[in-house]
């Protein structure tokens, strides 16, 4: 047997050998021991490759015989010895051949693992591992066999339709690293192993692109022996290496070798540390945009730097090339740690900040995060998975902390006079969210307060926080009921500065009005901010499109803005008449009225009749709809409200009193609250129907008026005499009257159910004849419910009523003589009615217990 074409031993030859070797067993038992172990563990290894066990299984059993095996083989005496053992010729030749049989066994096991399955390339990469853990002379050797196994395994990827090879990111990994071996021999093995794996990669590469394999566009071309091929480039070049590895692996095999060489920062091994810090370093410089699972990346430096780590400064400037190519995922994960910052996470910000060339897209990132409100449940403001497993939201605390030390940076300040307005308005906002947690300083609530802070020293407006601090703004500014005033107060004190950054602000402003931000409070502070700029820079009345946007706030669903709104048009009035569109700025206040807040409808009263009291005259287009709007609230729940609408609906009346013929209609559809309110017991009420229904009466001719002074007032001398006049000249509208007085008789207040019984009353009596029998029927049935009431008087006025409506009914002998009836008196029948009921108003005295405060709708019936 020649020792360069090795073959096999049988175990009738290795029992020859012992029998032969008899007085040297003791030397060479070890290589008897090896062989017979390595030939035992093949046989399993086969057995196991063979089976059905489960993938995951058969590997992990595989290995953990390949690592037996590695430990045989490393133990072995050197061949130098093997010779020395040797006695004759013979014996030596015996001896190198079982040794180098050895080796071919273990190199044989791999090459038909790896034959069967590419996935158990991963084997190579342990037995790296394995060899760095050991100083054994066969390091050379392995790495052969390890080449061997590479080049077997570039001949068969030629021929396969797919290549999947998961391991080859880690794999290069090590070998990149053997490549700066201290050991040439190892080098040149190394280098010859890069590039048969990243022929390997290409390969796999090519099929998923659906290109040839034999691709000439790819340089490394392997020639037919070991010898003629020394790839020259890789050794002791790393940026070469980083090159190659970048260009050719795909993006999961080399976040594979990154994340390989970021382990290897910790190693004991300076050397190995060094090197994996530069071929890291040149990784990512070249390709780290191929690089994924970045957050994971970042958190693991965050870990290893907390830990102490030595290569601190090198997993800086990995933050920073990561930060340059992917910022977003950065960003997100250094904001996801706990607040307040430790110094380890302000270090890691400092990295990410060093570029001025990404600080826009930092930025960007930062205010998407601040777009969220602390310790709101997580939405789907990332649009994707968060990295931590919490469910309230506090990465915008850590996002304001952050910009603290941001902002600073000399990289970062054309990024922020770039978004000057929106880090202004980001923070107001969060400055506002921060309060609503109710947090003291000492629970790190106030980081937006001071980034707000840093923000305006940053921006040339140093004078703006020195004035601001003199009045002891920002220690106010925490407390919750002065917030709104300190929005007021910044955005005032910023326009006395004229700071420069006023055009790009308010064009932010109005861009965020329009689109509406995401929150109604931040609508709030937008208004406070936009309204007070718009102050101090514009003349009333401002330009059309932020007109156009008050308009659409006095409806909006936050009670805050719609009355912050009709309070700045309230004071536009004395330039009302030079607004151009001032009836869709009528017609919203006017939709206003109908708000569920009482004091927004309050204060559209107060705008609207501001408004009205300059508006010229001959621009009353909207009288007849203004004066309906008024109607509904004179039976508001709110009495405020209530007195309000009755007097403006008076003013109203008289400032139209050139165009009474307009609002006639208006007049007698308010007419039965002006007179049922007449014995409200909120004299407020009181007093604003007598003063509406003497400019209402005047208007229309009628003498009602000496009837509403206090020294005559009698409110069925009021009824009497109104009805009297609508016999004479405005008989038509009766049974509109009747029909609205009905709504009222079922109200909970004793004294409406009083009033309208008694106005229905002499209603039915001046116009009764005007009804049919079913609508007599109707008022029957409802006036004798009223007979129950448990109010005497409203029961004795009820008797009244009703007796009333029975006569009509009694007269009324068919429908088509009733109708032909009405005909011909509605021109001829005039009698003007007497006292009927004798009533006293006993506003004085207590109301029944029917009497409720808490009634939602007095109409309902």
């Amino acid at each position: 047997m020649s020792a360069k074409n090795p073959k096999a031993m049988s175990s009738l030859q290795i029992l020859q050998y012992s029998v032969k070797w008899h007085h040297m067993a003791h030397k060479v038992s070890s290589l008897l021991d090896a062989y017979s172990g390595l030939l035992s563990n093949e046989s399993v290894i086969l057995a196991v490759n063979s089976s059905f066990v489960d993938p995951l299984l058969q590997f992990e059993s595989q290995l953990k015989i390949i690592e037996l095996s590695f430990g045989m083989i490393v133990v072995m005496p050197s061949l130098d010895k093997v010779k020395e053992m040797g006695s004759s010729n013979e014996d030596f030749e015996d001896m190198e051949n079982l040794y180098h049989n050895i080796l071919n066994i273990y190199e044989n096991i791999l090459l038909t693992l790896v034959s069967k399955d590419l996935y158990k390339l991963q084997i190579l990469k342990e037995m790296l591992v394995w060899m760095s853990k050991d100083s054994s002379y066969l390091q050379e050797r392995i790495m052969v066999i390890i080449n061997k196994v590479l080049r077997f395994t570039v001949r068969k990827v030629r021929k396969y339709t797919s290549v999947d090879a998961p391991c080859l990111g880690l794999l290069a990994a090590e070998l990149s690293l053997l490549c700066s071996h201290e050991d040439p021999s190892i080098v040149q093995q190394a280098s010859l192993g890069m590039c048969h794996l990243l022929y390997i990669a290409q390969c796999q590469n090519d099929i998923r692109t659906n290109k040839p394999t034999n691709d000439k566009s790819y340089s490394l071309q392997f020639p037919s022996s070991d010898v003629e091929f020394l790839p020259k480039e890789f050794r002791q070049d790393k940026s070469k290496i980083a090159r190659r590895v970048g260009q050719t692996l795909l993006p999961s095999l080399l976040t594979d070798f990154v994340w390989s060489l970021l382990m290897k920062l910790s190693s004991p091994d300076d050397k190995i540390a060094s090197d994996a810090a530069s071929i890291l370093k040149f990784t990512l410089e070249f390709h780290a945009e191929k690089v994924i699972m970045v957050s994971k990346i970042v958190d693991t430096i965050y870990r290893q730097l907390c830990d102490n780590n030595c290569m601190k400064d090198v997993m800086l400037r990995v933050i920073t090339l990561l930060t340059c190519t992917s910022p977003k995922k950065v960003i997100f994960q250094l904001m996801d740690y706990s607040v307040p910052a430790d110094d380890t996470l302000i270090q890691m910000w400092q990295a990410a900040g060093s570029e001025a060339s990404v600080a826009p897209h930092v930025l960007k990132t930062i205010l998407l995060i601040l777009k969220g409100k602390p310790g709101e449940m997580e939405d789907t403001l990332t649009k994707g998975k968060r990295f931590s497993l919490d469910v309230t939201n506090l990465m915008p605390l850590a996002a304001s902390q952050a910009l603290c030390t941001f902002l600073p940076l000399g990289s970062y300040k054309k990024a922020v006079a770039q978004f000057f307005p929106q880090l202004l308005m980001t923070l107001m906002f969060q400055v506002f969210y921060s309060n609503e947690l109710k947090l003291t300083p000492r629970d790190n609530a106030l980081y937006a307060q001071d980034a707000l802070r840093v923000l305006l020293n940053c921006s040339g407006l140093q004078q703006v926080d020195i004035t601001l601090t003199k009045a002891n703004f920002w220690d106010q500014l925490s407390e919750e009921l002065c917030y709104y005033y300190g929005v007021y107060f910044i955005a005032k004190t910023l326009s006395e500065y004229n700071f420069p950054q006023f055009p790009e602000t308010l064009r932010y402003l109005y861009k965020l009005s329009v689109e509406g931000p995401r929150r109604s409070e931040d609508s709030v502070i937008v208004v406070i901010f936009l309204t007070e700029l718009l102050n101090n820079f514009f003349r009333d009345p401002f330009p059309e499109e932020f007109l156009v946007l008050f308009t659409n706030w006095i409806n909006d669903s936050n009670p805050i803005v719609s009355k912050l709104i009709l309070q700045r048009i309230a004071h536009m009035s004395p330039v009302v008449n030079k607004i151009e569109n001032v009836s869709s700025i009528l017609i919203a206040i006017l939709d206003a009225f109908l708000s569920k807040d009482d004091t927004v409808v309050l204060r559209a009263l107060i705008t609207l009749r501001r408004l009205l009291n300059k508006l010229d005259t001959m621009t009353y287009s909207l009288g007849t709809r203004i004066g309906s709007s008024y109607c509904p609230l004179m039976d508001h729940i709110n009495g405020g409200i209530r007195s309000m609408a009755i007097r403006h609906f008076g003013e109203l009346v008289r400032d139209m009193r050139q165009y009474t013929w307009m609002l006639n209609d208006v007049i007698l559809e308010g007419l039965v609250p002006l007179i049922l309110f007449l014995e409200d017991d909120e004299e407020r009420v009181a007093k604003a129907c007598k003063y509406t229904l003497k400019i209402c009466t005047s208007q229309l001719k009628w003498s009602t008026s000496r009837f509403l002074k206090d020294e005559n007032y009698s409110f069925e001398m009021v009824v009497l005499n109104i009805c009297n006049n609508l016999i004479i000249s405005h008989r038509n509208y009766i049974t509109d009257l009747i029909s609205d007085t009905l709504g009222f008789l079922w109200s909970s207040r004793t004294y409406l159910k009083r009033a309208s019984v008694i106005l229905i009353g002499y209603l039915a009596k001046s116009g009764g004849h005007l009804l049919l029998r079913v609508e007599i029927e109707v008022m029957l049935d409802v006036i004798e419910r009223l007979l129950r009431d448990e109010d005497p008087v409203t029961k004795e006025l009820a008797e009244i009523t009703y007796d009333i409506f029975k006569k009509i009914a009694n007269k009324l002998t068919s429908a088509t003589l009733n109708q032909n009836f009405q005909k011909l008196l509605k021109f001829f029948y005039i009698k003007k009615l007497s006292p009927l009921y004798n009533y006293n108003s006993l506003k004085d005295q207590i109301d029944s217990p029917t009497d409720s405060k808490d009634i939602k709708n007095d109409k309902t019936l």
